[in-house]
């Protein structure tokens, strides 16, 4: 049984004017201002679950993103004002940077979906041990390859292929520019995320109705409770 269910995603950026049609375009959205100030921006597809939320923010990226994308693509040209980071035939992936040096995977089919986000790819320094803790959350199983990587599928609301965790030797240092919601039955089970390891960092309070949490490795993410919807 799960404790949570997948909700949406959300990205950091700096200029959402520059970074609200490069994510449109390369995942297949639709670019619908909030109406925060600017503040923030939501990416619509043809189903709820494929939101995707563009958050403002002074900083900008300075290290390698822990979490990235994988996108479907007809080709690496497809993505207008990436930068290819990787040399062609190098991987059967192509890694790419957007428009602010953030990392993204492109993996090329005859054929693109209308939705073009394939997996949520999340480094760790133990794979293993964080997908389990996301798998007991999301009450489903752990899938193991040869190489680093397990991924879980079928996560209750996820719209995408898998939410993939690969093990890397460097412990996280700074704030993921891209996290994942949830939604949970009730606040209660922000004492249940607690109590199988997780951290609040920040309460509901005037300015957000949700609770912002990390898992055990630090990765943010943020918790919906239906009475705070």
């Amino acid at each position: 049984m799960s404790l949570a269910r997948f909700k949406d995603l959300c990205v950091d950026v700096v200029d959402p004017a520059v970074m609200a049609p490069f994510w449109a375009a390369t995942l297949g959205l639709t670019p619908d201002p909030d109406d925060r100030d600017g503040s923030v921006t939501r990416l619509t597809g043809s189903k709820p679950d494929q939101t995707v939320w563009l958050n403002r923010v002074p900083e900008p990226r300075t290290v390698k993103q822990r979490v990235h994308l994988d996108v479907h693509a007809s080709g690496p040209d497809a993505l207008v004002g990436a930068t290819p980071l990787s040399a062609e035939g190098e991987f059967r992936w192509r890694v790419m940077a957007d428009p602010e040096g953030g990392e993204l995977c492109v993996f090329t089919r005859a054929e693109v979906p209308a939705y073009r986000l394939y997996e949520v790819v999340v480094d760790c320094v133990d794979a293993g041990a964080t997908a389990a803790w996301w798998a007991e959350v999301f009450g489903v199983p752990v899938h193991t390859g040869e190489d680093t990587e397990v991924w879980l599928e079928d996560v209750p609301g996820m719209p995408f292929e898998a939410l993939v965790f690969d093990s890397v030797p460097e412990p996280k240092t700074v704030k993921n520019r891209i996290h994942w919601d949830v939604d949970v039955a009730s606040a209660a089970a922000v004492d249940d995320l607690v109590a199988r390891g997780a951290t609040v960092l920040r309460t509901p309070d005037d300015d957000i109705r949700w609770t912002v949490m990390a898992d055990p490795a630090g990765n943010e993410f943020c918790v919906f409770a239906a009475s705070e919807r």
